[in-house]
Order: C-alpha cells, then structure tokens, then sequence
C-alpha cells in the first residue's frame, strides 16, 4: 500500500501546472467534452506509466538529455502554435464526436507525457518499490487527481471567458515553456 500511497502523492503534487495539465485545460476549451477527455486521459495514462514503470531507470536514463530536452521545448513552441490557431473544431466543439475526442486526447496526452517528470518518477518509484502494478495504479490515480479538476475548470472557463481568451493564454503559457525548457537545455 506504500507504493500506492507514495506514487499517488509525488505524482498529484508534481503534476500541478505540469505540460499535460495544460494540454487537459487546452483540449477542455478546444473540445467541451469532459467525458471523453478523462477517459482518454485515463487510458493515455496506464499505457504511458506501465510502460513507464517496466522500463524503470533505463527510460529515465534516457530521457535525459539535452536533445531530448531541446525537443520537448520545440514541441512546446508548436504546441503554442496550434493554440493559437482556430479551426472548425472551435466552431462545433459541442457537437465533436466523442470518440474522436477520445483518441485525439489518447494520442495527445501519451507523447506529451513522454519524458515528463511524472513518467521518470513513475520509473523511479517502480525502481525503488519494486512493484509495477501499485506503482502505476498510484501514478495514474495522482495524474486523474490532477487534471480532472483541470478539464472540468478549463470546460467552466470557456463558458465564462471567450475561447480566443483561452488560446491566447495557452499559448503563451506553453510558448513561454518551451522557450525555458530550450533555454535550460542549452545552458546546461
């Protein structure tokens, strides 16, 4: 029950205003269906954190250095990007087909938790405890502690705030992010 208990605290803790917590706010206003985002949040999240888990430190040795780290920040810009751009999803975001959001939500949050602090803690915690199941189990319950209040914000705030509001600040929170995480990775 320790390894349970201690994967869900470190990952609900670090996953406060985490990239994928953003990504949850962003799909939230981009597609107005809380259902079918937590459930592919919730799968993306079992896949990513077992695999994360089995793998334990030779996924974290790997996934720390600096091209990889130049990557992410790269990945963060465009992602700023694709905030800002409307497209015909916006205009029919009530009426999306919910599997679509489903597997966009799926693909979306397993590559962007790829490398995260979340998955490399999820791989140490294995490490450390030696039990993949509880370990993930916990990880995945800390991550849904985490962005379910944040999909069911972001889908509040879009009916408060104008979603060109919205993107603007996405954006300018993961382009800010990226350009730190480059920076970061070019200073070390």
């Amino acid at each position: 029950m320790e390894a349970f208990l201690t994967s869900t605290g470190l990952v609900a803790i670090a996953e406060i205003g985490d990239k994928t917590q953003l990504l949850a706010i962003v799909l939230a206003a981009r597609f107005r269906a809380p259902v079918p985002i937590i459930l592919g949040i919730l799968c993306a999240t079992l896949l990513n954190h077992a695999a994360a888990a089995t793998l334990g430190y030779f996924i974290a040795q790997w996934l720390t250095g600096q091209t990889f780290q130049l990557i992410v920040g790269a990945a963060f810009i465009l992602m700023a990007g694709w905030a800002l751009i409307p497209d015909k999803e916006d205009e029919r975001a009530g009426n999306a087909h919910a599997g679509g959001v489903f597997f966009t939500t799926l693909i979306a949050f397993f590559f962007v938790e790829i490398g995260d602090k979340t998955q490399i803690a999820t791989s140490l915690l294995a490490a450390q405890f030696r039990n993949i199941a509880l370990v993930t189990a916990g990880t995945t319950f800390g991550m849904m502690l985490a962005n379910v209040p944040a999909v069911l914000f972001g889908e509040a705030v879009t009916r408060v705030v104008p979603l060109n509001y919205v993107r603007i600040a996405a954006a300018f929170v993961m382009a800010a992010t990226g350009a730190w995480v480059i920076g970061a990775a070019l200073a070390a």
